[in-house]
């Protein structure tokens, strides 16, 4: 590891450790170098080195222990990764959302207790039908109660997932509602809810199925014309 420049000490530090991590140069679970050794091999301060390593642990890179120390929890480079799934296709975004949100939407009816139904349904109720005004609000507020649906599934990893794509998912959202696909109006949203409610996965999915079809349709349309 090669010692870092002077300009901006905790920046460069983050990004010397970064690269050596998306390099492979120590394996994920493995435990690195301790502040005091890092410090002495990128020639800053432990204080440079904790500001870094507090710096990848938000991003996902590491994870630090209570009395153990810092180990590498992926080396996956997560700007990269949201740049590529940015330059996807509207309808291979919208494929993603979908196998997201069929997988939610099942397990929350097994796992949905009322007051998660209760919320699902306020959540809906806030979000509304879009009256060409306030475009973001709409948005966040659609936004939230399909998360809403991920979280009833009690699933942290695909909340977590859910919460990295965000801005992917944000988009194919605001798809629906610049006419480049139609917009699923609430009662297709409520079908979702009231399947939810049932305990059936089967009548679950099968209403996120039926929600996304109509978009699938306009896209394959798109496509042929």
């Amino acid at each position: 590891m090669k010692p870092v420049s002077r300009s901006n000490l905790s920046d460069n530090a983050f990004e010397a450790i970064r690269a050596e991590i998306v390099a492979r140069r120590w394996t994920i679970g493995e435990r690195l170098p301790n502040e005091a050794e890092l410090a002495a091999m990128l020639s800053v301060s432990r204080g440079t080195v904790r500001e870094a390593v507090r710096a990848l642990v938000a991003q996902g890179y590491l994870e630090t222990r209570q009395g153990s120390g810092t180990y590498v929890l992926s080396a996956v480079d997560a700007g990269a990764a949201l740049t590529a799934a940015r330059r996807a296709s509207l309808r291979d975004r919208f494929e993603a959302r979908c196998a997201l949100d069929v997988e939610g939407a099942r397990l929350a009816a097994l796992r949905a207790r009322p007051g998660v139904i209760k919320r699902l349904r306020v959540l809906l109720d806030a979000r509304g039908e879009y009256d060409g005004m306030d475009k973001k609000g709409f948005v966040e507020r659609d936004f939230a109660f399909h998360k809403a649906v991920i979280e009833a599934s009690e699933n942290r990893a695909m909340a977590e997932i859910y919460d990295f794509f965000s801005n992917s998912i944000a988009e194919t959202i605001e798809a629906t509602i610049g006419q480049e696909v139609p917009e699923p109006d609430m009662a297709a949203h409520r079908a979702i809810v009231d399947a939810i409610e049932t305990g059936d996965p089967q009548k679950a999915e099968a209403a996120v199925r039926q929600f996304m079809a109509p978009v699938f349709a306009a896209l394959d349309r798109k496509t042929m014309s």
